[in-house]
């Protein structure tokens, strides 16, 4: 059972609705996950929900029924945004080239309170910390619980920058959800840094909680703020922090960037042009996390350095965290999909701390594949009355079989007990986790499938592959060289990445056939570094030198 608790008063906000819209909402079974309402004049109202939209009723709104939502919500403020007092819920307005109203967004606010455990390690910090997300993936609403959590558990001085009245509701008196926490109101939006300037000023806070950097003078205002010694937590338009860089308004909150001429020296050693482009100085935001859905989250612990990563053409590994049902963090160290690697099982809440002192991470590298064996005949959809087949996960993520079989509709189900599986799913470091898995496994005559990598494309044809075996479609086996040489490249990518560029020390691997070292050597030029072969006749191996 979940551990959020929601407050939404949406029955405020439907009361201001017209009438056979409000009616048409209360049914409905979905009202916690209701994101908004949209009224636009001459078409038929629309509730909104992530992924999906629903009609309300059949008749279109007239003049009539926008005018009485208008004039039961009061006054719109020069960002043509309305509120409801005590409430979070916002109203925008669409007019027309005359100024009347033509279409209304109700957009419903909710306190949720427990969703902050994803980054509840970060705010200890005392560092200032900035959200990324699409919109609607609930930016916002973690400023809320963020603020809340500061100003009690924590028993900071915070004061919330509400520029438009969407964090601590409208009306004089801001709502519980941000607890202890002071608001700032903005009279206009294009005033908000200097009002965010005059709560430092004025209000002596240890934290200032902002929604939405979207100008350049904002951007300044945070980083002067920052440098006073106030923590600052803020949200940004982008997806990502990569969408940052890109941006010449916002990209100083991540260190700016500058072109720099490098001197012939450096430039061979970096094996790059003279002109490259570098962060310009120190991030206003050390700690980043990007949204990517309501209970998934990216942690980027070091911004400085993955700003770095992405200037320099490689590519970022941040923390991707989920919650759990039960309440509980789930942290996975996730590499990107291109790179042969094997994903870490899920580690609980309590190493969180722990992962901000990871090794160093690398570009993202595509490996070298020996096997190159075509994917079976698609799998066709099952009946429900198909019997489903049923998976033992071995050192990967469940989440991605589970993903699998519901994009294509497979008939798979995950179990927990050896007993009860049709056959076992493991990486190969998996089974090395677990040597006796491989034992018990062939004593109850249970088949094991070793993939390459925990990424979704892997467990999507493995699974395919199963499931067309079933059928009595056999796709080809892996031969023995074959596997060697998956284990060699598999070897020779963990030497690179755990020591020699880590540690800048050199690494011998093991003594493999001249095909193999070839692939090898082929992978150690993809990270940019150098190798030779040493030893003799069958004794000859790969030696992989630091950068």
């Amino acid at each position: 059972m979940s551990t959020e608790r929601i407050t939404d008063d949406l029955d405020r906000l439907l009361a201001l609705l017209p009438a056979d819209v409000g009616e048409a909402l209360q049914p409905e079974a979905r009202r916690d996950q209701l994101l908004e309402v949209v009224l636009d004049l001459g078409r038929v109202p629309e509730a909104r929900y992530p992924g999906r939209s629903l009609a309300l009723g059949e008749r279109c709104l007239t003049r009539e029924d926008l005018q009485s939502t208008v004039e039961r919500l009061g006054q719109f403020g020069a960002d043509n945004r309305a509120g409801i007092e005590r409430t979070l819920h916002r109203i925008s307005a669409i007019r027309n080239r005359r100024g009347d109203v033509v279409g209304l967004t109700c957009r419903v606010g909710r306190a949720v309170f427990g969703t902050v455990a994803l980054v509840r390690d970060l705010l200890d910090s005392g560092q200032s910390l900035l959200l990324m997300g699409r919109p609607g993936v609930g930016k916002t609403t973690a400023l809320r619980e963020i603020a809340r959590v500061l100003a009690d558990e924590l028993e900071q001085r915070v004061v919330v920058i509400d520029t438009s009245n969407e964090i601590a509701g409208d009306g004089d008196i801001p709502h519980p959800a941000i607890g202890r926490a002071r608001r700032m109101q903005v009279a206009r939006p294009e005033l908000q840094h200097q009002v965010m300037i005059e709560a430092v000023e004025n209000h002596m806070p240890e934290v200032i909680v902002i929604d939405e950097i979207g100008t350049e003078l904002e951007a300044q205002a945070a980083r002067t703020i920052a440098e006073r010694g106030v923590m600052l937590v803020a949200t940004a338009h982008g997806n990502a922090l990569a969408n940052l860089i890109k941006n010449p308004t916002l990209c100083d909150l991540v260190g700016g960037i500058e072109s720099v001429t490098l001197g012939d020296e450096e430039a061979r050693r970096r094996r790059s042009q003279k002109t490259v482009l570098e962060r310009a100085a120190e991030p206003t935001f050390p700690l980043a996390v990007e949204m990517h859905s309501r209970h998934r989250w990216a942690v980027h612990a070091d911004v400085g350095r993955t700003v770095d990563l992405l200037l320099r053409g490689q590519t970022p590994r941040p923390q991707e965290r989920s919650l759990a049902a039960d309440g509980s963090v789930q942290l996975v160290e996730s590499p990107d999909p291109g790179i042969g690697a094997s994903r870490p099982r899920a580690r609980p809440t309590r190493q969180l701390r722990q992962a901000h002192a990871a090794a160093p991470q690398l570009a993202a590298v595509p490996t070298p594949d020996p096997v190159a064996i075509p994917p079976s005949e698609a799998v066709e959809s099952a009946s429900p009355a198909e019997e489903a087949l049923q998976v033992l996960c071995c050192g990967l993520t469940p989440r991605l079989v589970e993903e699998a079989s519901r994009r294509h509709r497979w008939p798979v189900r995950l179990v927990d007990d050896l007993a009860e599986a049709d056959v076992v799913l493991s990486v190969r470091q998996g089974l090395g986790r677990q040597p006796g898995l491989r034992r018990q496994a062939r004593e109850a005559r249970v088949p094991i499938l070793v993939i390459k990598a925990d990424t979704l494309p892997q467990v999507e044809r493995a699974l395919e592959r199963l499931l067309s075996r079933r059928a009595g479609a056999e796709p080809p086996a892996v031969s023995e060289d074959q596997a060697d040489a998956l284990a060699a490249l598999e070897e020779c990518r963990l030497a690179v990445e755990r020591v020699v560029v880590p540690q800048g020390r050199p690494v011998e691997l093991l003594p493999r056939t001249e095909d193999v070292r070839r692939m090898q050597a082929d992978l150690v030029a993809r990270y940019r570094l150098r190798s030779d072969v040493f030893g003799r006749a069958d004794q000859q191996r790969l030696r992989v030198f630091p950068p």
